[in-house]
């Protein structure tokens, strides 16, 4: 897909920049193209470019020494990942999959290096973004060591609501597209746990399932159980 200039424009990391500024990110951007289930780089490779999510969404998971996948973070459209590779020249920290058709613009190493020599105000958006993401690796972390699987599960939809969360005419709706052995992955319990746990959720009418999606009735009993 082309680069488009009013659509960097929306992109949070992008913001307050020039249309002089904007024009000059996208000629030093590649743009990708990635079928869903697609590997875009693997845990350990070298770490090569920011990526830039156009359209679609990526998984970012860690694999234990026992083969198990730990989602990190399920990213959408206008988010950016892999920043940290920018810094420390290393290898990417985490896996990247297409989880749907994707379209993504790559920052090479190099490139990026010089828009944050001509731009400043993307270095402090980077670390921005970096602390965010620290900020909610502590969170799972303590979500995995405090918590029942109940707790977890509470979060994880608190989480997906805040970013995601539609109003519906009964409450806030998630069009999730997430398998329940991905959100199994992401609270670090088995797909039949969070199936029980969903259905006790609807028996206590803290929510309803339709396939894909959630809708959430009551938010604040979510909160209880965390």
């Amino acid at each position: 897909m082309p680069i488009n200039i009013d659509y960097l424009r929306k992109v949070p990391f992008f913001t307050g920049l020039s249309a002089q500024d904007l024009e000059m990110v996208a000629d030093v951007m590649v743009a990708r193209f990635y079928p869903k289930g697609t590997i875009l780089f693997l845990e350990g490779d070298r770490g090569e470019a920011l990526y830039v999510i156009a359209s679609g969404r990526v998984k970012i998971s860690k694999s234990s020494a026992d083969g198990r996948e730990q989602i990190l973070h399920i990213l959408g459209s206008g988010d950016i990942f892999a920043e940290v590779v920018l810094f420390d020249r290393g290898p990417y920290p985490a896996t990247a999959e297409a989880a749907e058709d994707t379209h993504c613009w790559l920052l090479h190493n190099t490139a990026m290096e010089q828009l944050l020599q001509a731009q400043p105000m993307l270095a402090i958006k980077l670390l921005r973004v970096m602390s965010r993401r620290l900020r909610q690796a502590q969170i799972l972390i303590r979500d995995l060591a405090l918590h029942d699987v109940y707790g977890r599960m509470a979060g994880l939809l608190l989480r997906l609501l805040k970013r995601e969360g539609k109003p519906h005419k009964k409450g806030i709706i998630l069009d999730l597209q997430l398998t329940r052995q991905e959100m199994a992955s992401m609270i670090g319990t088995s797909r039949e746990t969070v199936a029980r746990v969903l259905s006790r959720f609807q028996k206590d009418g803290i929510l309803l399932l339709e396939k894909q999606k959630i809708i959430i009735l009551d938010a604040e009993q979510l909160q209880e159980w965390t």
